[in-house]
C-alpha cells in the first residue's frame, strides 16, 4: 500500500509520520469497500492536495449507495429465511401410517384487496393440490379481482375468469394453514378463529405498480412466478406431515 522506505544503516525500513497516515487512510477506505488501488490512489492524492474536492465525496457516496444495495438484499435474504422457518415449523407435524391419504388441507390466502396477490395464490395452490387441497382466499377490503391477474393466470392455463373477491368474514373454515401476502394482513391471521397455521409470504403489491400495461402485467407476472416458486415445496410439505386428522382410510 506505500512505496518501499529507504532502508537505515540498520537494515529496516523507516517510515515517516506521513507515510504512517496515508496507512491510516488506506485502511479506511478499503473498510468502507474501496478496492486497495483507488483507497492507495485517493489516499495520496488527500495527502498531497491533488484531490478534487467533489472526488472523495463522490466515492463515499457510491459506497454508501452499495452498502445500502447490499442491506437491502440482506433483509430480503433475512425475509426468505424466516419464511422458510416458518414453513417448516407449520409442516413439522407428525404424518399418517400407509393405507392412508391426505383429505383436503384447508388454506386461507388473505391479502389487502383480494384483488391480486391472494387471488393468484389460491389459484396456483387449487391447481397444482389438486383434490388434496380446499384453497380459499379473502381480504380485509375486497376490491374487484383484477383483470391483470386473471390474465396471468390465463397464461398458465388457468381460467379465473368468475372468480370473485371475498371479506375476511366470508371465508369459512376452519383452516389448516393462513397464508398472509402482505404486512398489514399479519394481525387478521392471528384473529381468524381455529387452530391454524400462519405463513407470512410478504409480496409486493402489483397493482400499485405504475406505467404501461406491459409494465403493469410484468408486476403481476412477478407475483405468479414467486407464488409459483413457494407454493410447490409447500404442497409436498404440507402433504408429507399431515396431521391425523387429515388422514383418512383408503
Amino acid at each position: 500500500m506505500l512505496p518501499p522506505a529507504p532502508r537505515g544503516e540498520n537494515g529496516y525500513r523507516t517510515y515517516s509520520a506521513r507515510d504512517v497516515s496515508q496507512l491510516r487512510l488506506v485502511m479506511t477506505l478499503r473498510r468502507l469497500g474501496l478496492t486497495a488501488t483507488e483507497a492507495g490512489r485517493l489516499a495520496r492524492l488527500s495527502l498531497e492536495g491533488g484531490v478534487d474536492g467533489n472526488e472523495l465525496p463522490a466515492a463515499l457516496q457510491r459506497q454508501r449507495e452499495t452498502i445500502a444495495e447490499r442491506r437491502a438484499d440482506l433483509d430480503w435474504l433475512d425475509g426468505e429465511l424466516r419464511d422458510l422457518e416458518a414453513t417448516l415449523k407449520a409442516t413439522s407435524r407428525p404424518g399418517g401410517g400407509s393405507g392412508a391419504r391426505p383429505a383436503p388441507i384447508a388454506v386461507l390466502f388473505l391479502c389487502n384487496a383480494n384483488s391480486g396477490r391472494s387471488q393468484v395464490g389460491e389459484a396456483l395452490l387449487t391447481k397444482l393440490g389438486g383434490e388434496r387441497f380446499a384453497v380459499q382466499s379473502a381480504g380485509s377490503d375486497p376490491a374487484p379481482v383484477s383483470d391483470l391477474a386473471v390474465t396471468v393466470l390465463a397464461e398458465v392455463g388457468i381460467d379465473w375468469g368468475r372468480a370473485r373477491s371475498r371479506q375476511v368474514a366470508e371465508a369459512r373454515g376452519p383452516f389448516d394453514y393462513v397464508i398472509a401476502l402482505s404486512d398489514s394482513m399479519r394481525e387478521t391471521c392471528i384473529a381468524i378463529e381455529g387452530p391454524h397455521s400462519t405463513l407470512h409470504w410478504h409480496l409486493p403489491d402489483p397493482g400499485g405498480v405504475p406505467g404501461s400495461l406491459e409494465e403493469r402485467l410484468t408486476a403481476y407476472r412477478r407475483v405468479r412466478d414467486e407464488l409459483s416458486r413457494r407454493l410447490v415445496p409447500f404442497v409436498e410439505l404440507a402433504l408429507r406431515t399431515a396431521a391425523p386428522e387429515h388422514l383418512f382410510a383408503t
